[in-house]
């Protein structure tokens, strides 16, 4: 019980935030009573430590290159000649901008998809003055596709992050998976969100209200370096696969790129465009302090009784076919990660899994691994809590003025959430297996 409240107290601080307070100084300070309590041990930080740093730095930088690109003007670049593509035909431009979020979300990460994009949607549809409902429909779908596509690559999510290093999965054999996973997850979000707005979505705007993408571009430096950089580090990733090399030495390698570049660090007579300091200052740094210590925080409430609870769950779902095991442990996931956020629930999915080795099938746990990471993907948007990403997402929409209820967000976020959810956990279950035999496994 200790355990259990010290974890509700500190997830509390971090959605509250109190007179400002970091997500990061609320977790640490919910790590040190659960050292001082003696629910973790000293030498538990040095495990979860081990477990995180990779992947908290990784997001740092990658979040870094999103925000150096977005001053450059590369995303609303990409919006223009979107809407562009739309040709004035409201109906072609809804799925085009769904897709341009799916881009954006397995590159970028899901964060940046839907942090970074909704305002610039937002700017567009209030320049082609969209109706109320016809620019929530558009908003809801930027936000929701950012997650339920952050699916294809390790670098796509905190949350594959996580999952990949704590179950060594390299880079290119989750990709195997989970591309054609995150596609069938695609097409059924265009359908669901197709089906859930097509009375909101107009029929005609007028393209003569955009600019040309080529204005939007204001640092044409970094604009022109992006292609190549991004390309290369895709291609590092993929080739060093298995030399089990820090995924967040490359992103950080390409963070400090962009930032040489944007901050004219070797000279050149064309003047900066970009303030650094803006960008430094807006990076997440709060996040590495969150990582630690919500991850000491769950970690103790899984030692407590929470690991081996969702063990004896997953172990009851393994002893069924590969169908419900998967289906059903990936909707575990989800629920776990509405109601306590996806963070700590990934490590309590991972540790749970961990657990069950050698009680069900193997192929089953490696199932398991995968459905986890889709339950923690997707299983946030049932609720406002599910992500941080999510809260902060609202709190940007309310400042533009567009305020969404948590009542609001839930009515849309179930209806929604679910068959996608349960789309792509069957796509899982399908591919997986075919994937296999295929390689020899």
């Amino acid at each position: 019980m200790l355990a259990l409240l010290i974890f509700v107290i500190t997830l509390v601080f971090v959605i509250w935030q109190p007179r400002g307070l970091g997500i990061g100084w609320s977790a640490m300070a919910g790590a040190i009573i659960a050292l001082l309590t003696g629910v973790v041990g000293w030498g538990d930080v040095s495990i979860v430590w081990d477990i995180v740093w990779d992947a908290t730095f990784t997001f740092v930088a990658l979040i870094i290159i999103s925000l150096v690109l977005d001053d450059a003007g590369f995303f609303a670049w990409a919006a223009l000649h979107i809407a562009r593509w739309g040709k004035g035909n409201g109906r072609l431009l809804f799925p085009l901008i769904i897709i341009l979020g799916a881009a954006i979300s397995a590159f970028f990460a899901n964060d940046g998809a839907a942090l970074l994009l909704t305002p610039i949607v937002l700017a567009i549809l209030m320049r082609l003055k969209f109706s109320e409902k016809s620019a929530l429909a558009f908003i809801i779908a930027t936000g929701f596709v950012a997650d339920s596509t952050s699916l294809p690559l390790v670098i796509s999510n905190l949350v594959n992050i996580v999952s990949a290093n704590f179950f060594d999965v390299s880079f290119s054999r989750y990709a195997m998976v989970m591309v054609p996973v995150d596609i069938v997850s695609l097409l059924a979000t265009l359908l669901v969100l197709w089906l859930y707005f097509r009375r909101d979505i107009p029929q005609q705007y007028p393209l003569e209200r955009l600019e040309d993408p080529a204005h939007a571009i204001r640092d044409r430096q970094v604009f022109y370096a992006a292609f190549p950089i991004i390309g290369i580090l895709l291609v590092a990733l993929f080739v060093t696969a298995h030399l089990d090399i820090p995924i967040s030495l490359f992103m950080g390698a390409g963070a400090l790129a962009l930032m040489a570049i944007a901050g004219r660090w070797f000279g050149g007579r064309s003047k900066r465009v970009i303030s650094l300091a803006h960008v430094l200052k807006n990076a997440p740094w709060q996040i590495v302090l969150f990582s630690l210590g919500m991850y000491l925080v769950v970690y103790g409430l899984g030692q407590a009784w929470l690991t081996s609870e969702a063990a004896h769950v997953l172990t009851l779902l393994g002893s069924q076919n590969i169908y419900v095991a998967t289906i059903g442990s990936g909707f575990a996931a989800a629920f776990l990660a509405s109601v306590m956020n996806n963070m700590p629930a990934t490590l309590i999915g991972a540790l749970a899994i961990d657990q069950v080795n050698g009680h069900v099938p193997a192929l089953v746990q490696q199932l398991m691994v995968y459905a986890n990471v889709i339950g923690n993907d997707l299983g946030p948007k049932f609720t406002p809590i599910g992500s941080l990403a999510t809260l902060l997402w609202l709190h940007v929409l309310a400042g533009k003025g567009h305020k969404i209820s948590w009542g609001q967000y839930m009515k849309v976020g179930i209806v929604i959430t679910t068959p996608v959810l349960f789309l792509t956990l069957l796509a899982l279950a399908v591919w997986y297996p075919i994937l296999g035999a295929a390689s020899g496994q």
